[in-house]
């Protein structure tokens, strides 16, 4: 009598063995594609939220303006306040904001869930000169910052460029050139950013100051 035909068990064994490793094969190609995709997202993501920032930040800083946000002690009015991680100045927002007028704009590094933020808070310049009104919460531009400084170059009455300043400490006058150095965590890449500011700080001082007209009345030239 013929045997009828039919797989042993072996060989059913044998090829289900085969069909594991082929799908284990194909998982692992779609498992390795998949987080390849994911990582290039997050870095385009990381890339963009930085390039962002800066677009922000020279837009801004390009656009400062030589006009007053308070009074010292002294009655001088104040333009521009920088320290080494935060610094103030008005600049006009662009599109629709751009409507609401001149806007006090503050950047500074803070400390966040992880590592440290650089964030920028817009607020409403009254024109009666009360206090600023704030516009929402402060945005962050960047996050995951390991350390950053911000400084400031200016000129003198002679038009000459002075040093570097950790400090802007003439809240009367503008800087000329502000540079913003940021290290940021997960290898991610900060160029340094030298932003000139449109407003010729050298007019800002002396007799011939441009900003007369924009103190109150009975204060200095």
């Amino acid at each position: 009598m013929k045997r009828a035909a039919g797989f042993t068990l072996l060989e059913v064994l044998g090829a289900m063995a085969l069909l594991a490793l082929l799908l284990l094969g194909v998982y692992s190609g779609v498992r390795s594609a998949t987080h390849t995709v994911q990582a290039g997202s997050v870095k385009i993501e990381q890339i963009d939220e930085v390039r962002s920032a800066q677009q922000f930040l020279r837009r801004e800083l390009a656009q400062a303006m030589a006009q007053s946000m308070g009074m010292d002690k002294d009655g001088n009015g104040i333009f521009f306040v920088g320290t080494a991680d935060s610094m103030r100045f008005v600049a006009p927002l662009p599109g629709y904001l751009g409507r609401m007028g001149p806007q006090l704009i503050e950047v500074k590094l803070v400390k966040g869930e992880h590592g440290k933020q650089l964030v920028a808070s817009l607020a409403v310049l009254p024109p009666n000169g009360s206090a600023p009104k704030p516009l929402g919460d402060p945005q962050v531009l960047v996050d995951d910052v390991i350390d950053g400084s911000f400084v400031y170059r200016g000129v003198n009455q002679q038009g000459q460029p002075m040093d570097w300043q950790n400090d802007w400490n003439a809240p009367a006058t503008m800087p000329n050139l502000v540079t913003i150095k940021l290290a940021l965590a997960h290898d991610r890449a900060w160029p340094m950013l030298s932003v000139p500011l449109r407003v010729n700080a050298a007019a800002l001082q002396g007799p011939g100051n441009l900003l007369r007209g924009l103190r109150g009345p009975g204060v200095g030239p």
